[in-house]
């Protein structure tokens, strides 16, 4: 990638809390990674190293830049400069060995809605370069573990929210990467989805995989989560492992709105809201 543009300053360590040592090659590091749209910058020459083999999540409120360096990691947005690797692998450089080691659940999802769910898994499976067999077996496990077995020959178009982020993640998870990149995946999904996405999600993790995905919700990210990264206005806050994080604060959510600078006085000029109209 290109070097860095001269008017563009280093990132402020001092806003950043060192993350615990990472043992063993990382599954991604990051240095330099810049994205500006026009006028305004979303990521400011962030550098991450996230450990393999863990559970991650990389959260911030709306506008953080999260989705942004999510799709610059997974290739799917170029950046303006700096370093993505996976594996060892720049993303960049050597695309076709990332993405093999991979899998993507993007934000606003988009599906081949006119195949069904099971011919959109035997699509997927042979894109990948499965044999047929191999990926009909998978596809009648995933399909039964994420309880799509009985809509499987439903036209994705029909899916609700939930359906569509379980058949989606059963395409990232199809060819079994190191990997799993999940932006937002319980946003929109009820209580029974979100928990079988979860037992997916945390069996896939236990085998030693790496899973990394985006949230807004603290509660979420505390539950689920080893290891965290705190974002705000495109720069890193805070990175490490959770209880590291959370230091003395009574919850990642209180050390969350201490880290980003959340207004704790947001509506204190709105003297006039409540107690009916006047």
């Amino acid at each position: 990638m290109a070097s860095k543009p001269e008017e563009m300053h280093k990132q402020d360590e001092s806003a950043a809390t060192s993350g615990g040592a990472v043992d063993g090659p990382p599954a991604v590091r990051i240095e330099g990674l810049w994205k500006r749209f026009g006028e305004q910058t979303a990521v400011h020459g962030i550098d991450l190293t996230l450990p393999a083999g863990h559970f991650i999540g990389l959260v911030g409120p709306n506008g953080a830049g999260k989705t942004t360096t999510l799709s610059m990691v997974t290739g799917l947005l170029r950046p303006d400069s700096g370093l993505v690797e996976i594996g060892g692998h720049d993303v960049w450089r050597d695309p076709v060995a990332v993405k093999s080691r991979i899998g993507v659940l993007p934000e606003g999802l988009r599906l081949f809605e006119r195949l069904s769910g099971r011919e959109l898994l035997g699509y997927i499976g042979r894109l990948r370069g499965l044999p047929g067999s191999e990926v009909d077996k998978r596809a009648d496990q995933l399909l039964d573990v994420l309880d799509l077995s009985g809509s499987q020959h439903k036209l994705v178009v029909d899916y609700s929210t939930g359906m569509r982020k379980k058949i989606g993640l059963a395409a990232a998870l199809l060819h079994n990467p190191e990997i799993l990149f999940l932006d937002e995946p319980f946003e929109g999904v009820d209580p029974v989805s979100a928990q079988t996405i979860r037992g997916v999600l945390e069996r896939y993790t236990s085998s030693g995989a790496t899973v990394i995905f985006s949230s807004h919700v603290m509660e979420l990210v505390e539950s689920l989560c080893d290891w965290v990264a705190v974002m705000a206005a495109g720069r890193i806050r805070a990175q490490g492992p959770i209880a590291e994080v959370r230091g003395d604060a009574p919850s990642l959510q209180n050390a969350f709105l201490e880290l980003v600078g959340a207004n704790r006085g947001a509506g204190k000029n709105l003297d006039w809201l409540g107690g009916g109209a006047r």
